[in-house]
């Protein structure tokens, strides 16, 4: 989708991870999904080679369109593509969305959370998970039990999320770092 922001709405954008534009016809900011539902989690925010422009990367949490469609541009509804089994393309995927969720818990903190009380234990108890975890999918790896292992990296990850949650990192940093060894 193509919106209008000025400084307040980026900055807002910026600070709650959720996308706010300014809408020159109601005359204040307006973030997507406010009325809908329909936020767009903030992934990353680019702009162009003039700084007159910027992309945000979003993980949509319904249509873009309030016509129902996954994008402004498009004809097709999120229901004809749930039809087809293709409803998740439009996503960067799960590990983003899980992002999302441990963004969300750190920030809320719900009570019975198992995410709530890694944050509570702090930074050294969760980066022990991650070790833990870590040497789990080795095991596992070294041992050739593949689902096992699968099953150890996804916790693996998981805490890797929650441990760069905590230490105030993301997803993107990590992406801005291979990115950068990459050249």
């Amino acid at each position: 989708m193509l919106g209008y922001m000025d400084r307040e709405a980026l900055e807002k954008t910026q600070q709650d991870r959720i996308v706010t534009f300014y809408s020159r016809t109601k005359g204040r900011l307006w973030t997507k999904g406010e009325t809908s539902g329909n936020f767009m989690d903030v992934v990353s925010i680019a702009k162009d080679c003039d700084s007159d422009t910027i992309l945000i990367r979003v993980i949509p949490r319904g249509p873009a369109c309030h016509l129902g469609t996954v994008s402004c541009f498009a004809e097709e509804t999120v229901r004809e593509r749930v039809k087809t089994g293709d409803a998740g393309h439009y996503t960067e995927g799960f590990i983003r969305k899980l992002e999302q969720v441990i963004r969300q818990r750190h920030r809320d903190m719900p009570e019975g959370s198992y995410t709530s009380r890694l944050f509570n234990a702090g930074v050294a108890k969760i980066a022990q998970k991650v070790g833990e975890e870590a040497v789990e999918t080795v095991i596992e790896a070294v041992a050739g039990n593949r689902d096992a292992m699968i099953y150890e990296a996804s916790d693996l990850v998981y805490h890797l999320l929650v441990l760069l949650e905590a230490t105030g990192c993301s997803i993107s940093d990590l992406e801005k770092e291979l990115e950068r060894r990459h050249r």
